[in-house]
């Protein structure tokens, strides 16, 4: 790179449960510039998975952090190009880019839910997520075989 890196923002933490995790999600969940909207979104998200959920020692909040767990990947692939053939070559992943890897695909999975509300399908996808199953396991899952399918070109790694 020719210039210098770019400085992190400081996200500043959400209001209700003062965390920043939350606060990075709803980012990713905004459209338009509507973090209210955004918010709104995910807070009743929360409460329809308090109403879902089974153990009541875990509040929501905790399940939706367990979920993310549950969906962050570990190794990617990248595309390589060594002498003219292009290898995926796995790389581990820096922790700020699992996380929002992980943040992205529970929306991305969300969206594409059917049901009423974007509430309803965060909701069900967070539910999912924290059962090990549903759409953004499933990349997570998928991920981690085509990492393991190209273990052999891992010595071409930058």
């Amino acid at each position: 790179m020719r210039k210098a890196k770019p400085k992190k923002r400081q996200v500043l933490p959400d209001p209700v449960f003062g965390d920043v995790k939350v606060t990075k999600f709803v980012n990713h969940l905004m459209y338009d510039g509507k973090k209210g909207i955004a918010f709104d979104i995910f807070y009743t998200a929360l409460k329809i998975v308090e109403g879902k959920k089974q153990n009541e020692e875990q509040s929501a909040l905790d399940l939706w952090k367990a979920a993310l767990d549950n969906i962050t990947p570990q190794v990617e692939v990248k595309s390589r190009r060594i002498g003219g053939a292009t290898y995926q070559v796995p790389t581990e992943i820096r922790a700020s880019r699992k996380e929002s890897i992980s943040m992205k695909n529970l929306i991305l999975f969300a969206r594409k839910r059917g049901g009423k509300t974007m509430a309803d399908k965060l909701a069900a996808e967070i539910m999912d997520a924290f059962n090990s199953q549903g759409g953004a396991f499933k990349r997570k899952e998928d991920m981690h075989r085509m990492a393991e399918a190209n273990r052999a070109f891992a010595h071409f790694r930058f």
